[in-house]
């Protein structure tokens, strides 16, 4: 332990050290090492995933659920999305050194902010190895350091893609220690890692609600906290029912095992009858398990074929990650925003109707970072948004909120042009 720890102080002092240059480096330069970190993610595909296997079959033997495992498993195709992802993130404007809201005042002087980077980002992360990648491309491109401490279900697949990101880094000019990864995985470096306020200046966790309580319990230093999705989808009582049930299907079925995905369905009672068998059936193709309340179990139980099961009093805000999905029926729109108020995690929340008072009833009355008006919670990702990638999914108000990327990775500065004003 004592030697990883001096491990995870020198690499500390590393970024610390590479912040600083950071600030200043060019777009050029950020870009030329983003664009190598996508082309070795193709290139390199062979190591990565083989160092991926060795991950995933130690997760499987362990008895990981599936749902994690998911989320652990890297292929040819995810690393070609990912590729996508940084190149994406390497065509976005560079946000450090942006000056934005400048004004003239009264006696003359010119205020406005400046964007410039956070300093040091802290990544502490379970399972997901992408987000290596995501994280340090974010942070590379804000003009950020960061430290990375993944999970040791995934300590081979993190080592490869940060030695990839490392090597691009290195080879297009980017100071070294702008991207740090430790490789111990002794539980007791996290809460070491948690004390370093004078050096890591934002510390992320990603993971389950255990590590997120872990973080924000115990960290010296400011926290972003979220990732944890309850999401509802309000079918409304003028919802086009066909629309309604792709976008339910969607939501719920396309990746069960993310936090965007589909918990609970809140169905209006004046289309229940005809709307529930008729998702009910779609899920059922996909293996989706149904927990009901007493409502929509009479409607559903005389279809063949289904898998239904009461609703528990849990069911109700449960995160499930994987295909089970909850159903209510409701008799207005003001007891779906009830429900949603008391049962949501303030991640993504969606109304499916035609009527726009509805619609925006809804928008403005839910609390909540992505707030839908007839489509798929699914789209709540950073690449989905146009971000490139995401460091993370706020649920938080302070300081950002949703999919993190570029911006969200920045603060400002404010800066005065005066031509000899003194204050009276």
């Amino acid at each position: 332990m004592e030697l990883a720890t001096r491990e995870l102080e020198a690499k500390g002092r590393a970024a610390k050290a590479a912040s600083k240059k950071l600030t200043f480096l060019s777009t050029e330069i950020k870009n030329k090492a983003l664009l190598s970190i996508a082309e070795a993610l193709i290139t390199q595909k062979d190591e990565i995933l083989a160092a991926n296997r060795i991950d995933y079959t130690q997760a499987k033997s362990s008895g990981m659920n599936e749902a994690m495992l998911d989320r652990l498993l890297l292929s040819a195709a995810r690393l070609e999305d990912m590729s996508q992802d940084v190149r994406m993130v390497a065509a976005l404007p560079d946000p450090v050194g942006e000056v934005f809201e400048m004004r003239a005042l009264p006696n003359g002087l010119q205020i406005g902010k400046k964007r410039i980077p956070l300093g040091v980002i802290g990544a502490i992360y379970e399972s997901r190895p992408n987000v290596t990648i995501d994280i340090s491309s974010l942070c590379l491109k804000s003009g950020n350091a960061v430290i990375l401490r993944g999970g040791k279900e995934s300590v081979n697949s993190n080592s490869a893609l940060a030695k990839v990101a490392q090597q691009a880094c290195l080879d297009a000019g980017v100071p070294q220690g702008a991207i740090e990864f430790i490789q111990s995985t002794e539980r007791g470096l996290v809460n070491h890692m948690l004390g370093m306020k004078g050096v890591i200046d934002l510390i992320i966790p990603r993971g389950g609600s255990g590590l997120v309580q872990l973080v924000s319990e115990n960290a010296a230093m400011p926290v972003l906290t979220g990732g944890i999705g309850v999401c509802h989808t309000y079918v409304d009582k003028s919802a086009d029912l066909g629309k309604a049930v792709a976008i339910a299907y969607n939501a719920k079925v396309q990746r069960p095992t993310v936090c965007n995905a589909l918990d609970c369905l809140l169905v209006h009672s004046q289309v229940a009858q005809t709307y529930l068998p008729a998702i009910a059936k779609e899920w059922a193709e996909a293996g989706v398990e149904i927990h009901c309340d007493k409502r929509a179990m009479a409607i559903l139980k005389p279809v063949p074929s289904l898998k239904l099961a009461p609703a528990a009093e849990d069911d109700w805000g449960k995160e499930f990650l994987s295909l089970k999905a909850a159903i209510k029926v409701v008799d207005s729109l003001d007891e779906a925003l009830e429900h949603i108020e008391k049962h949501g995690s303030g991640h993504s929340e969606a109304i499916l109707t035609e009527d726009y008072s509805a619609v925006m009833r809804f928008l403005n009355e839910v609390d909540a970072a992505c707030v839908y008006a007839n489509a798929s919670t699914r789209f709540t990702d950073g690449a989905q948004f146009g971000l490139g990638a995401e460091i993370g999914i706020s649920t938080q108000k302070f300081h950002a909120r949703g999919p993190m990327a570029l911006k969200e990775l920045t603060s400002y500065k404010w800066i005065i042009f005066g031509s000899g004003q003194v204050r009276p």
